[in-house]
């Protein structure tokens, strides 16, 4: 009778390994832009091959989506992989596909510390809104005042 808190052989560690990269894999190809950026975060960690295959990613002819994911999971990588992550997204820099660099130039903006922009049709419309509530509100309290005095003061 085998225990389950036995420790695996390393057959069986490495087959392990090789489906969870199959899998994860298959999610970063997803069509679903959720489910790849989760893919690739989970190939952020795991160092050499999670590297290899989100370069892959980014450099291969794939859809935006995947590229986007990919760029985003590089920007992600932690520990002695962060150097070797934005060697590739500067690498990425150079290459013709406008994707690509698009993908690779807002990734390590990011990774510099960047604020992104909120877009601005968003942020003024927003803005307006607001400033067109407080200012009705203001009006009406400013009239309601204004009319209590002069019908209580005569």
């Amino acid at each position: 009778m085998k225990d389950e808190t036995a420790e695996l052989s390393d057959q069986e560690k490495h087959d392990a390994a090789v489906e969870l990269l199959k899998e994860l894999k298959k999610k970063l190809y997803s069509d679903d832009i959720t489910t790849a950026r989760l893919a690739a975060h989970k190939l952020s960690w795991m160092q050499e091959d999670g590297l290899a295959m989100l370069r892959a990613a980014l450099f291969g002819s794939h859809p935006r989506a995947v590229k986007k994911a990919a760029a985003y999971g590089l920007r992600s990588t932690k520990g002695r992989m962060k150097k070797l992550a934005s060697e590739v997204l500067e690498e990425g820099l150079e290459r013709r596909n406008p994707t690509t660099k698009a993908a690779c130039e807002k990734a390590l903006f990011l990774m510099k510390g960047g604020v992104p922009e909120k877009s601005r049709s968003n942020s003024k419309s927003n803005s307006n809104r607001i400033r067109i509530g407080e200012m009705r509100n203001k009006d009406r309290a400013r009239r309601r005042f204004t009319e209590r005095r002069t019908s209580s003061g005569g």
